[in-house]
């Protein structure tokens, strides 16, 4: 088998696996929602705010379980996203100007774009503008699980476009959560964690290939990430920049081993699970007056309208000026309902919003994630509708 064949077969299972945790994905939320407005709700809050604590000595991490989730589980969520964004840039849709250009101008739009909006309805209330960055994301999975509905008509050159543009949407969210979501800095925990980093790197140097080594130091790294005002998560991402990717020939590739057995928990656990934790959102006594105030506005019209200006209006851009060129078997009208699909927001827009507003913004962080709930089904009924009007029965097989 060639080495395009293999990477053919290697994207289509990814999206095809990225597709099936799509639907698990719309599936937690969508009991999530049901459980906070009904009788059970009471339990549905007891189970995610059931502390749990860790304790070695001095050292402790006590947290309720949504916080072991969000800042534990999703660390391994940032693992496999680093390890992908290293695989890309190095031997994939990233390594390459000409594979790049178009996603790559298009993803800054689509980040730009949204966050003006947002600005825009909540600029004179300093509080409400920490939420800035929370329309700004694209989930990858809830995105190809709504292209998954058209089966093969959809071009594969476009499912490529939507993958490729969502990557980096991630690393502009991991940049952004490393700049503007850290607290108060501790120099101890953050000198250890430099020491922890060091010693990766020096393990990498050294030809270290089993991956269990990287995983002890990577643990011990995000326990002093944690305690150093740092996201936590971001650990995550660091720690797979040093995962070993080269090797000899005929050597298995402890990347790619690590992503290939990330992905399906990542998929059809960890999402799912923080989907279930975050998705939760009572709606009583919920308004439509309340439901246009700023925050759930800003952050429905950054998501639904501020991705699809954002995104195809960057790309119109680059392919009018000749920077790139529309993806092979695409059209005007399905390149514009898959910059609607980038409106589903969902998984990172909900993780930033836990980041934005924390416990004492209580009822900013509940508008959040109404916005982000409306904002990403609404992208995702539109951009379905506008993409099967867009993509020809013919092609069907």
């Amino acid at each position: 088998m060639s080495i395009s064949t293999r990477a053919v077969n290697a994207i289509r299972d990814f999206l095809e696996l990225e597709a099936a945790s799509g639907i698990i994905l719309v599936g937690a939320a969508a009991v999530a929602l049901a459980l906070s407005n009904s009788p059970l709700s009471g339990l549905y809050n007891l189970l995610i705010e059931t502390p749990f604590e860790v304790r070695l000595g001095a050292l402790e991490i006590a947290k309720p379980l949504l916080l072991w989730i969000n800042d534990g589980l999703m660390a391994v969520f940032f693992l496999l996203v680093g390890l992908e964004i290293k695989r890309e840039v190095l031997d994939g849709q990233l390594s390459s100007l000409d594979q790049v250009a178009l996603p790559g101008i298009a993803a800054v739009g689509g980040m730009a774009m949204p966050a003006l909006i947002y600005a825009f309805f909540n600029f004179n209330n300093p509080g409400a503008m920490s939420g800035w960055a929370i329309p700004t994301a694209t989930d990858i999975a809830f995105a190809l699980g709504v292209l998954a509905l058209l089966g093969s008509r959809v071009p594969l050159s476009l499912k490529l476009f939507l993958l490729t543009l969502a990557i980096i949407d991630d690393l502009g969210a991991i940049v952004i959560i490393a700049i503007f979501y850290s607290g108060k800095l501790s120099l101890l925990s953050l000198g250890l964690a430099g020491a922890m980093i060091a010693v990766l790197v020096a393990m990498n140097l050294l030809g270290v290939k089993r991956i269990a080594a990287f995983i002890i130091v990577g643990a011990i790294l995000w326990v002093c990430v944690l305690k150093s005002g740092v996201h936590a998560t971001l650990a995550g991402v660091v720690l797979a920049l040093t995962i070993p990717m080269r090797t000899r020939e005929g050597e298995p590739c402890p990347l790619r081993d690590l992503e290939h057995t990330l992905h399906p928990w990542v998929a059809f656990f960890i999402m799912p699970v923080f989907a279930f934790a975050n998705a939760g959102v009572s709606l009583e006594g919920m308004t439509l007056s309340g439901l246009m105030g700023p925050i759930p506005a800003g952050v429905a019209l950054g998501l639904f309208l501020g991705k699809q200006l954002g995104v195809f209006g960057f790309a119109w851009a680059a392919i009018r000026f000749g920077l790139a060129r529309l993806p092979e078997g695409a059209t005007w009208r399905s390149l514009y309902g898959t910059a609607v699909l980038c409106g589903i927001g969902f998984t990172m827009s909900l993780f930033i919003s836990t980041l934005a507003f924390d416990g004492t913004m209580a009822d900013a962080s509940v508008s959040s994630r109404l916005g982000i709930l409306v904002g990403s089904f609404v992208s995702a009924i539109i951009g379905y509708l506008i993409l099967r009007s867009a993509i020809s029965p013919r092609k069907e097989s």
